[in-house]
């Protein structure tokens, strides 16, 4: 009887596989080297299911170079666990695991997510642990882990794996390896010689030209001039209801203009000139893709982009969700449209919807924006096995209200607008009233419904104003990033992967170079960017990271060739690091200088001792390693924590 290994990308997903294929639902679970794995009766044989855990293999300098000796251009895959030794003992016997059981297989599938990643994980897997075993093995493409689809994904297998998928992976990791290591050792290494201490430095491919759109916008704020401007308040009262008028010049540029407005208005009679109104249609939004999913959920929940991945990925391996690793914002009908609302009708609070929609011919409103492997991100309609978490619940709950509202009609709004007039000055007052809730009867709480009725006044009466005056304001500069407007920005660019872009972007947080919520650039950002830019602009070039991205999509469809792009982007990089070698030393003094005062500065509070006033820092005891709060004069050359 022919035995079958089915290769996962993670545990998780190992164990649904294992269900979907076993024939009772109840596969076996066996250990090897301390490493699970299922044995399946099924009807095309015995299968055994085993995992990765993500990458099983990465790269490394070949041959045995000083561990921060750069630049290095001669890279190799290797065992994880040979090129990161921390974790050598469980990467070790799970590789040992996979190839113990490809010996007794007689066909091989590659399960992980289909996509660029899971395309590598898979081939390198079935390359390196099952010796050879790529050229013949077939692929199973899945975009949720319900037991109906993994059924038939399983009976209707790829008969070779996603080679292209495969090659744009390995290209990827080479380019982030090739700018990454040999970039980030001159930076770390520089202050290392400058004798300012360790401090981990890092740039790339990617986060360079994403931090220098921080460090962009903060040069912008910083170079803002505020200019003063004034706007008019005003009020108006009717039958006991206080309407806000609005002055029809948005911003009035002189004081002496605003002052003469207030002057002339104060006490005065308004004439009715103008009522209108016209009816506004918004047609519903489009499914989500990963990236208007993070955006939302920033938005309404204040998750940064990695923790909405991370939670959308749960939902994912529970079969709640479809492959969240998306950039599509379509629907296919082949998913089922009335089979997952129905599933979403056993839940109280979406049970009226459905019954509505269900009325209705289900067509969803779709984007333009596609993706070959996976549809947009949907709820499959399956029932939790187990209570959701907080922040589970109300990701789920996002992206299903998002799902019901493609297929509703479109909302209909009235917009009314009267015009009130003294002389020369005119003034308006806005009313809006809903007219069809459509779609966002679907998506609340994530839509706001706001009304205001117009008062009940005919054209040509008149009516009092009750109150008017002026307010200073300044003009402001454009906003800092958030992690979600960053990410979107990212996206615009061509910037990095819908799978990367948000690592990169905690990267940013934990190299210290970018702080709260609205992102800052710190002076360490500032000063990293300012020096790339002088000697390496390319290095921050949004255009050139945005070319390699499109020539690896091309690697994807075969117009062109891993080895041409890694020629193409060698060609670039290696002049320019040649060059910043021999400035290592001046990169040092200038980082070095930076890295310091910024130590010094992330602990230190800025809130004085309450007592005298001095300045407290965070130390740490040369004797008993432990922190404390201490003042600054006192223990200046202990060690800082």
């Amino acid at each position: 009887m022919a035995r079958t290994l089915v290769i996962c990308e993670k545990p998780n997903a190992a164990v649904r596989v294992a269900q979907a294929l076993d024939e009772h639902g109840q596969p076996s679970k066996q250990q090897l080297y301390g490493v699970p794995y299922f044995e399946c009766d099924a009807r095309s044989g015995q299968v055994v299911v085993c995992s990765a855990l993500g990458h099983l293999y990465t790269l490394g300098a070949r041959g045995k170079p000083p561990r921060r000796f750069y630049p290095v251009w001669d890279s190799q895959w290797r065992a994880k666990n040979e090129v990161e030794p921390k974790k050598s003992a469980r990467l070790k016997n799970w590789i040992l695991a996979i190839s113990s059981l490809a010996k007794g297989a007689d066909r091989f599938v590659n399960a992980c997510d289909f996509d660029v990643e899971g395309a590598l994980i898979g081939w390198q897997i079935l390359r390196h642990a099952c010796l050879g075993a790529d050229s013949r093995a077939l692929r199973m493409k899945f975009s949720t882990m319900t037991e109906k689809e993994l059924r038939e994904a399983y009976s209707q297998l790829a008969p070779h794996l996603d080679f292209g998928l495969a090659e744009a992976g390995r290209c990827r990791h080479e380019l982030d390896w090739l700018y990454g290591i040999n970039l980030s050792r001159l930076l770390t290494e520089s202050v290392v010689k400058a004798r300012a201490g360790y401090a981990t430095l890092s740039t790339g491919r990617v986060q360079g030209p994403t931090l220098r759109f921080v460090v962009e916008r903060e040069d912008e704020i910083g170079r803002h001039v505020p200019i003063p401007f004034w706007t008019i308040e005003a009020l108006i009262n009717h039958k006991s209801t206080s309407y806000s008028l609005e002055y029809e010049k948005e911003k009035v540029e002189t004081f002496a203009e605003a002052d003469r407005i207030v002057h002339d208005c104060t006490k005065s009679t308004l004439d009715i000139t103008g009522i209108g109104s016209r009816e506004i249609r918004q047609n519903p939004p489009f499914p989500f893709d990963l990236s208007t999913l993070q955006s939302e959920a920033y938005r309404y929940f204040g998750y940064g982009p990695s923790r909405t991945l991370s939670i959308a990925e749960h939902l994912y391996l529970d079969a709640l969700i479809s492959y969240p690793r998306t950039a599509s914002q379509k629907l296919p009908p082949d998913i089922g449209y009335e089979t997952i609302l129905r599933g979403l009708s056993r839940r109280n609070d979406y049970s009226p919807l459905v019954k509505k929609l269900l009325k209705t011919s289900l067509r969803p409103n779709q984007g333009w924006k596609d993706d070959p492997a996976h549809p947009a991100i949907y709820p499959t309609g399956e029932h939790p096995n187990k209570a959701l978490g907080y922040q589970e619940e109300r990701v789920f709950d996002l992206i299903a209200r998002r799902f019901m509202s493609t297929f509703a009609r479109s909302s209909t709004r009235l917009s009314s607008r009267m015009t009130l007039e003294n002389g020369p000055y005119k003034f308006l007052l806005h009313g809006s009233r809903i007219l069809e809730p459509g779609w966002t009867e679907y998506y609340r709480p994530y839509v706001k419904d706001e009304e205001q009725e117009l008062p009940s006044i005919e054209k040509g009466s008149k009516v009092a104003m009750e109150s008017i005056r002026s307010l200073e304001k300044y003009t402001q500069p454009l906003p800092r990033y958030n992690p979600g407007s960053l990410l979107r920005k990212m996206e615009d660019e061509n910037l990095g992967t819908k799978a990367t872009r948000a690592d990169i972007i905690e990267i940013l947080y934990r190299r210290g170079y970018v702080k709260d919520q609205r992102m800052q650039a710190t002076t360490l950002a500032i000063k990293v960017i300012g020096l790339l830019d002088k000697y390496c602009r390319l290095i921050t070039e949004p255009r050139f990271t945005g070319r390699l991205e499109d020539l690896m999509g091309e690697i994807q469809i075969g117009k062109t060739s891993r080895r041409r792009v890694l020629i193409e982007a060698l060609e670039h990089l290696r002049p320019v690091m040649l060059d910043l070698v021999q400035r290592e030393e001046e990169f040092g003094e200038l980082l070095g200088e930076t890295v310091t005062a910024q130590r010094v500065m992330e602990v230190t509070f800025e809130t004085p001792c309450p007592e005298c006033g001095s300045k407290l820092k965070i130390v740490r005891s040369r004797k008993s390693g432990k922190r404390f709060i201490g003042h600054a004069g006192v223990w200046d050359g202990t060690k800082i924590s």
